[in-house]
This record gives structure tokens, C-alpha cells and sequence, in this order.
């Protein structure tokens, strides 16, 4: 018999996350390493369970990740995000919570690019009047 799965694709900076949730006892597997073992900081590791704590189903399902791209923090957002995806194919009932939470809304703010004539998106050569 086929075990039902339920994907999500979040997005954050520069990082992807392709989220399976399968049912089980609600381990939580990142690029095939435990969530301790992928975050040292207990913050992204309270960002990545915000979704399954507020739709309390952090002991329903597994969550099986892979996450390329940008940096730890970014990581955590992005999987944040394609959890949140997930739980509204789960179930629609969970939309107003995850909404007013604000994980469904996908975090616009990017690196702004260098523009010629600076030496950094906004940084300016120093000015020397001699």
C-alpha cells in the first residue's frame, strides 16, 4: 500500500526547501541529518517546528527535507515555508492559523545587486576632495 506524502516548496533568500511530510512520530529530517545535527542554534530549530506547533501536529507527521542554497538562517526560513505549504494540502482548515502567523507569505527581501561605479550595492569609492 502507498504511504500518502503531502510537498511543500518554500522559498527564502537564496535558499529552496522541498518538504515531504509522512505520517509518523514527528521526526524532522534535513538533507538526510537529524534537525540537531543540521542546526547548531536553537532558534532556527524553534523557526523550522513554528509551523507543526501552531497547527499542533508536531507528533503527527515526519518531515523529510531538502534544502539547497543561501545560508543557515535563510535554511530555516525557506523550510519553514515549504512546511507551512504543506500542512494546507494536509488539511485547508489549517489556513487562517498558518496566515495570521504570517509562515504562508513568502519573504520578498533578497540581496540588493551592485551597481557600476560603486563598489557595493550602495557603497561609494571614498571622496577626496585633493
Amino acid at each position: 500500500m502507498a504511504q500518502v506524502q503531502y510537498y511543500g516548496t518554500g522559498r527564502r533568500k537564496h535558499s529552496v526547501a522541498r518538504v515531504r511530510l509522512v505520517p509518523g512520530d514527528g521526526q524532522i529530517i534535513i538533507n538526510k541529518r537529524n534537525l540537531d545535527d543540521y542546526f547548531g542554534l536553537e532558534t532556527l530549530k524553534l523557526i523550522v517546528k513554528q509551523p507543526l506547533v501552531a497547527t499542533d501536529t508536531t507528533n503527527a507527521y515526519d518531515v523529510l527535507v531538502n534544502v539547497r542554497g543561501g545560508g543557515f538562517t535563510g535554511q530555516a526560513g525557506a523550510i519553514r515555508h515549504g512546511i507551512a505549504r504543506a500542512l494546507l494540502k494536509v488539511d485547508s482548515q489549517y489556513r487562517p492559523t498558518l496566515k495570521k502567523a504570517g509562515f504562508l507569505t513568502r519573504d520578498p527581501r533578497m540581496k540588493e545587486r551592485k551597481k557600476y561605479g560603486l563598489k557595493a550595492a550602495r557603497r561609494a569609492p571614498q571622496f577626496s576632495k585633493r
